[in-house]
């Protein structure tokens, strides 16, 4: 607790994440509303610079301090440029100050069917319901939404996001950005530069990105993942467009699992699933610590085959996310919720336990 607020960026997910399994608040804006200057970039239409912190009132205090419209970023909204984020206010910390009597009275929830996945875990999947019965009690009003494209948002997201890290690493060749490595040649300096310096991972995005950019792959994986982009978007819209305010769901489908777990990639890229629609959208979202595992076992972890690893985990009561989804624009609609979800008593005493 020795920091008032830290700064992180959003791709499909690393601002909720890391806050859900750290028991924090991630915030992450509509895409845009924060500079991307200074940003290293990875997914440049998806990037997105967001807040991590204990308190709603820190969140609102840093998001004046961020938001504003930077000429230096050509993806920095403006009322001009992107009309839907007109509706920003002036001041967060104040609008919020002033509607934190008001909690989630007259407020419209929608719970996406479509979240209701395998992957999730049964106490996540209580707490999800517990959540949802403390908004009803707020005065808030529950419906059922469906975003039917959302199966389809997790391999679209590593398509896109691939791609562009394909295009945005180029530059650490050792020459201009990056470690250099030896080589009796320009061609294989870079080629070391980049096999030595760039870790597994990144190499797995970087060749991912260069398949689907291919001429014979653009139109069956990169085309085809972008019309599932303005799909997901378009489901967005339209629940929003019929009086949706905010979207309650999970942030992770487990807890934070043991490191030794993390074995098989794509099973990994399974704990975004939830996260990912959002920054495809381009809508805010942030993660709110709600809830702790009971501490009579570990939730489920990413891998099947680490049973041994979990065990260690047992007794410990770990944190779990929920995740707010508003419009875009609608950052102070999501402070207002989430500063009431906050303060509801099962909430201050699990973020005090």
């Amino acid at each position: 607790r020795s920091c008032f607020a830290a700064l992180g960026s959003d791709t499909g997910g690393s601002i909720r994440l890391p806050a859900a399994y750290c028991g924090v608040i991630g915030f992450k804006p509509s895409y845009g509303a924060i500079s991307r200057w200074g940003l290293v970039s990875y997914a440049s239409s998806l990037d997105t610079p967001g807040v991590f912190a204990r308190h709603v009132t820190d969140v609102a205090i840093m998001l004046d301090a961020l938001i504003d419209h930077d000429p230096k970023d050509s993806t920095s909204a403006s009322s001009d440029t992107k009309p839907q984020l007109a509706t920003m206010t002036s001041s967060y910390y104040e609008e919020l100050l002033s509607t934190k009597q008001q909690g989630l009275k007259g407020l419209k929830i929608g719970i996406p069917m479509e979240y209701h996945v395998t992957e999730l875990d049964k106490e996540i999947v209580s707490l999800w319901g517990e959540v949802i019965e403390w908004a009803r009690s707020m005065g808030a009003e529950v419906y059922e939404v469906s975003l039917p494209h959302t199966r389809y948002a997790l391999p679209a997201y590593y398509i896109l996001a691939s791609a562009e890290a394909s295009s945005n690493l180029a530059r650490y060749d050792g020459v201009r950005y990056g470690m250099r490595g030896d080589g009796s040649d320009v061609q294989h300096m870079y080629q070391d530069s980049r096999s030595r310096y760039f870790g597994r991972e990144v190499k797995r995005r970087i060749m991912l990105g260069a398949m689907v950019l291919s001429r014979t792959q653009y139109d069956s994986y990169y085309r085809g993942a972008q019309k599932i982009r303005r799909k997901v978007m378009t489901d967005f819209q339209e629940c929003f467009d019929a009086g949706i305010d905010i979207m309650i769901t999970p942030t992770s489908p487990t807890s934070a699992y043991p490191m030794s777990s993390m074995q098989d990639p794509i099973t990994t890229y399974m704990n975004d699933i939830f996260t990912i629609p959002a920054n495809l959208a381009g809508v805010p979202a942030v993660s709110l610590p709600l809830g702790l595992t009971s501490g009579s076992g570990a939730t489920s972890s990413p891998s099947s085959s680490s049973s041994s690893s979990s065990t260690s985990t047992s007794s410990l009561r770990l944190p779990l996310g929920m995740q707010l989804i508003a419009a875009r624009g609608a950052e102070h609609t999501l402070l207002r919720a989430s500063q009431a979800l906050m303060s509801h008593p099962l909430a201050q005493e699990r973020s005090n336990t």
